[in-house]
C-alpha cells in the first residue's frame, strides 16, 4: 500500500522508535498500540435533488486514560480507517506532550465537500452526528474541526447533538465540540490557534538555534486555515513568504507575497491560482524553493522520498499532521535540515480546542489577549521540554516529542493500573 493508505503503520513506527528508546513497559505497549474503540457507521442522506446516498463515516478513540477523547472531523474523498487511526494516535501523543487533560480520537466522513451544495454538506453533518450517538459526549470525546471542516460543520454538530436531550440539560452539552463560532459558544483566536501556536514554538526553536526569524523567507503549502494564519503570523515577525500552494496548484515571487492580501484572494476566489502578483510554478519549482523555513499545511505524506531531495529549507516546520514520511524525514536530517515535528508544532489547534472547553463549561469567555498568553506559555514549555529531551537522549525531534508524550501515559499506567 501507499504511504497515504498505510499511515497508522507509519505512525505506529514512529511510536515504536520512542517505546524501544525509553524501554516502556510491555503493558503499557500492548495497551497504547492499537486505539480502544474503532467506530464505522454507514448512514444515508437526501440529496438535493431527492436522490439517496450512502456515506460511511469513522470515529476512532485511540486513547482515553489523560482525559476524555478529543480529536477532529475530517470531511475528505481520501478518509480512510488507516488515516484515522492514525490521526487519533497522533492526537494522543499531542495531548500528552502538551499536558492537556484529553486523550485522542479523530473522525471523518469519506467524500469531498466541494462537489455538494451547503445543504447537502449540512445533511451530511447531521445524520453522522446523528449515526454517532452517544460515542460523543462533552465529558468523553470531543469531535473539532480538521479539513474539510470549520466552525459551521461544528455548529451543526453541536445543535444536532443538542436535540437529543431534554430542553433544560441542551446547554449543558454545548461543549460536546470545540471550534465554534463565537455566537455559539467558540474561542476568540480559535480560527488561528494551530498556525499561531506554531509560530510560538518557532520562536523557541529558532532563539535555541540563533536563528533570526526577522530577515527570514519561508514557502507554504496547503494556504488554507493553518498555513495562512501561520504565514500572516511569519510576515507580522518580518519573515517573507516566497511560495504558497494549494488544491488549486502553486504560485511563487521571489520579491516576496503578501500573505494577508493573498488570504484575502483564497477568500474570494477559492484557492490561490490566479492571483496576479505571483507567478504560477509547477510542483517541482515550488518544493525547489529556496527559503529559510517550509511549511507544509495540507495533508499527509506530501514530503516523501521522490521529492525530499528538492526541498532546501534549514527548517520543515510540521503544520499539517503526518506530512513528513520517515524514509523522507530521515533523508533531510542526513542533510542537516530539522523537522520541527507535527505532534509539537500543529498543537496549538488542541490547546485552545481545550480553552473553549474549559470555557464553556465554566460560562466563560476570555479576551484573545488570554489566549495567546495561555497559548504561547503552554507552546513555549513544550518546545522548551523537546529540545532539552533531544540533548539528554541525543535523538531527533520527533523522537523526543514522542518519549516525552508515551512517557507521560506510562505514568499513568504505572499508578493506576488497569481494571480488575
Amino acid at each position: 500500500m501507499s504511504d497515504h493508505q498505510n499511515l497508522f503503520a507509519m505512525a505506529t513506527a514512529q511510536f515504536t522508535k520512542a517505546a524501544d528508546l525509553i524501554n516502556l513497559n510491555p503493558m503499557v505497549r500492548t495497551i497504547l498500540s492499537e486505539p480502544q474503540n474503532e467506530i464505522i457507521v454507514n448512514f444515508p442522506v437526501t440529496m438535493d435533488d431527492g436522490s439517496h446516498r450512502l456515506f460511511k463515516g469513522y470515529r476512532i478513540q485511540h486513547n482515553n486514560t489523560h482525559g476524555p477523547y478529543k480529536g477532529g472531523i475530517r470531511f475528505h474523498e481520501s478518509v480512510n480507517l488507516s488515516e484515522v487511526k492514525a490521526l487519533a494516535a497522533w492526537m494522543t501523543w499531542k495531548s500528552a506532550l502538551m499536558g492537556i487533560p484529553f486523550g485522542g480520537a479523530k473522525g471523518g466522513v469519506s467524500f469531498n465537500p466541494r462537489n455538494f451544495s451547503p445543504a447537502e454538506i449540512q445533511r451530511i453533518t447531521r445524520r453522522f452526528t446523528y449515526a454517532l450517538g452517544n460515542n460523543i459526549g462533552p465529558e468523553y470525546d470531543i469531535p473539532a474541526p480538521d479539513v474539510g471542516t470549520g466552525a459551521r460543520e461544528m455548529v451543526w454538530m453541536m445543535d444536532t447533538y443538542m436535540q437529543m436531550f431534554n430542553a433544560s440539560e441542551r446547554n449543558q452539552t454545548r461543549r460536546v465540540v470545540t471550534g465554534k463560532s463565537l455566537l455559539n459558544g467558540g474561542s476568540l483566536g480559535r480560527d488561528k490557534a494551530t498556525g499561531q501556536g506554531l509560530v510560538f514554538c518557532f520562536d523557541v526553536w529558532s532563539q535555541h538555534a540563533g536563528f533570526p526569524i526577522k530577515g527570514s523567507t519561508f514557502f507554504v503549502q496547503g494556504f488554507g486555515n493553518v498555513g495562512s494564519h501561520a504565514a500572516r503570523i511569519m510576515q507580522a515577525r518580518g519573515s517573507r513568504m516566497l511560495a504558497a500552494s494549494d488544491h488549486t496548484g502553486a504560485i511563487g515571487n521571489a520579491d516576496g507575497i503578501d500573505a494577508h492580501d493573498l488570504a484575502a484572494y483564497v477568500a474570494q476566489k477559492g484557492g490561490v491560482k490566479g492571483y496576479a502578483r505571483a507567478k504560477e510554478i509547477q510542483q517541482t519549482e515550488f518544493y525547489h524553493t529556496k527559503a529559510d523555513i517550509f511549511i507544509p499545511a495540507a495533508l499527509e505524506c506530501t514530503v516523501t522520498i521522490d521529492n525530499e531531495a528538492l526541498i532546501q529549507a534549514k527548517y520543515v516546520v510540521e503544520g499539517a499532521n503526518g506530512p513528513t514520511t520517515p524514509e523522507a524525514e530521515a533523508k533531510l536530517a542526513a542533510r542537516g535540515i530539522t523537522v520541527i515535528p507535527d505532534i509539537l508544532a500543529n498543537s496549538g489547534g488542541v490547546t485552545v480546542s481545550y480553552f473553549e472547553w474549559v470555557q464553556n463549561k465554566n460560562s466563560e469567555l476570555w479576551d484573545l489577549e488570554k489566549v495567546d498568553e495561555e497559548l504561547n506559555i503552554m507552546m513555549t514549555r513544550s518546545t522548551e521540554g523537546v529540545i532539552e529531551e533531544m540533548k539528554s537522549r541525543k535523538c531527533d525531534p520527533r523522537t523526543a516529542a514522542m518519549c516525552l508524550a508515551v512517557g507521560r501515559l506510562e505514568k499513568i499506567y504505572m499508578e493506576r493500573g488497569i481494571f480488575p
